[in-house]
């Protein structure tokens, strides 16, 4: 039996395994549906450049974007930027920008912002940014090479070229954050927030 009270589903507006793992790990019983939003023309349409700002601000277009189709459901919105100093990355395309972005990072500390929006009715009731702070060991290119031998198509998957979780742990050296934030919903925020609306059972 899950930890969900609510009277309508919880829902997850986005198909990231990971988030995905994460709140079935934590006993929710939830749907997962995709908003269906352009992101990147969101974030240029704004104007912003704070990593924090603009991962917040996908967070929440992505909650209200499936809140608008779903009427009593409290919706989950998350978001995860990668900042190296003023520099925003993407996930890479393929292989070679892959290469790219994680010779720029190796070395180097950079910032995960992870951003989390819950909607309800079209209305946000509740938001959250966390920040983690990597610091990615300086490698050679044989090193790069053989990561990206291993990990194949999955650096493709996110920003940063990496899964924590996975291979992408052998690239770090010194990590400040928790493992929420880091695989992109910072999820002690959210449960208490849910808590204090009695939508969970502890």
């Amino acid at each position: 039996m899950g930890f969900w009270r609510g009277t309508s589903p919880l829902i997850l507006a986005s198909q990231s395994g990971a988030r995905k793992i994460l709140l079935a790990n934590a006993g929710l019983e939830f749907k997962a549906i995709k908003a269906d939003i352009d992101e990147r023309g969101i974030q240029a349409d704004s104007k912003l450049s704070n990593p924090r700002e603009i991962a917040l601000l996908l967070a929440r277009e992505k909650a209200k974007a499936v809140s608008a189709h779903h009427p009593g459901s409290h919706v989950i919105g998350a978001d995860q930027t990668l900042a190296l100093g003023d520099r925003l990355f993407n996930k890479p395309a393929g292989r070679t920008q892959a290469l790219a972005q994680l010779r720029d990072l190796a070395g180097s500390t950079h910032e995960l912002n992870s951003a989390v929006a819950v909607a309800h009715d079209g209305e946000i009731v509740f938001e959250d940014v966390s920040v983690a702070r990597m610091n990615m060991r300086q490698m050679t290119e044989a090193e790069l090479s053989a990561y990206l031998d291993a990990a194949g198509d999955a650096v493709t998957t996110s920003v940063g070229a990496y899964q924590l979780e996975g291979l992408g742990i052998h690239l770090f050296e010194r990590i400040e954050g928790d493992h929420f934030t880091i695989l992109g919903l910072p999820l002690l925020p959210l449960l208490a927030f849910l808590r204090r609306e009695r939508l969970i059972a502890v």
